[in-house]
């Protein structure tokens, strides 16, 4: 049995206190300013959050936040009110994108989701029950969760924190201690506590640059649902490649692309067309409209045990 010489020293609880709230507040002096009161112009009534990703005044908020409205007022944390319109929106990922009438100063970047690990600090701003430019922190509790959105359709990839999130929160930014935006905060489960969920950055940026470009958002459909996981050492050993995360399926629908394909509940996704899939946000950057009618070649991990190629054929989705 070994013996040390030297003591252990105590940890300065004082000093880590003090990082960490330096961490938080430098943060939110970053994107802080970006924040923005999102009220529905018209029509029914309804408030939100949302921030600006570009001088210009481009803002990205919740779909549930405009709903059907076309116009909106934008009321920045120096009180400088504007209105803008809505460029377009996505149900499937409660993702919308506005276009301010003017700039609106301050704009915050969207940060690599890809890149965040469990336990990575996560701070939220925003305008909870009318407590306009509210900050609130927690950490990243869990990463690739799955949630159904106001279409009934599954929305991969979502962020679970503990972050404390309350109605009027919604569109608002999830931020990193490094000052960037990992997600759009979008869910709370009434009666829980401490569990909230944010729309991946990675995801909300794909929805941006399809709204930009197409006015909506283009999609392949192949009907699956996958959850992002670790890929176990063997797997990645017998494919040749040095990913640590993977894309398991965990369900198809019936007569699906995906079915049809030869794919399996219980496969792993290791490459699309010869490109690594290490997350569920993989899959739905690659699925893009140019892939529909498209033969698109699958690397998998088979329930059979197996390193095996699948060919689907994409189509477009409803």
């Amino acid at each position: 049995m070994g013996f040390m010489d030297k003591e252990i020293a105590p940890v300065d609880d004082g000093a880590l206190t003090d990082a960490y709230s330096h961490a938080i507040a430098g943060a939110v002096d970053v994107v802080g300013p970006a924040v923005s009161r999102i009220e529905r112009v018209g029509g029914r009534a309804g408030h939100g959050s949302g921030f600006a990703i570009s001088s210009d005044g481009l803002i990205v908020t919740n779909n549930h936040v405009v709903g059907d409205s076309r116009a909106v007022r934008i009321t920045t944390p120096d009180e400088f009110v504007t209105e803008g319109r809505v460029l377009g929106r996505d149900v499937d990922t409660d993702i919308a994108l506005i276009r301010a009438n003017s700039g609106v100063g301050a704009w915050a970047r969207l940060g690599d989701s890809k890149r965040l690990r469990r336990g990575h600090i996560a701070i939220a701003i925003g305008n909870p029950l009318g407590f306009e430019w509210t900050v609130t922190a927690g950490i990243v509790s869990a990463l690739g969760r799955t949630m159904r959105a106001a279409s009934g359709r599954l929305m991969d990839d979502v962020i679970q924190t503990d972050a404390a999130l309350n109605p009027g929160n919604s569109g608002g930014p999830l931020v990193s201690s490094g000052g960037e935006v990992i997600g759009v905060n979008t869910a709370v489960i009434q009666g829980a506590q401490s569990i909230a969920f944010a729309v991946a950055s990675n995801t909300a940026n794909f929805v941006i640059s399809e709204i930009l470009r197409y006015g909506h958002v283009r999609r392949a459909f192949i009907g699956i649902a996958g959850d992002t996981i670790e890929l176990p050492r063997r797997i990645a050993l017998a494919a040749g490649t040095d990913q640590t995360t993977s894309v398991r399926l965990r369900r198809l629908e019936p007569g699906g692309p995906a079915e049809h394909g030869g794919l399996r509940e219980g496969d792993y996704v290791l490459a699309i067309d010869g490109k690594p899939i290490s997350g569920v946000d993989d899959v739905v950057r690659l699925m893009d409209g140019s892939r529909i009618g498209q033969a698109t070649e699958f690397l998998i991990f088979s329930v059979a045990g197996k390193i095996e190629t699948r060919t689907l054929v994409p189509v477009a989705r409803s």
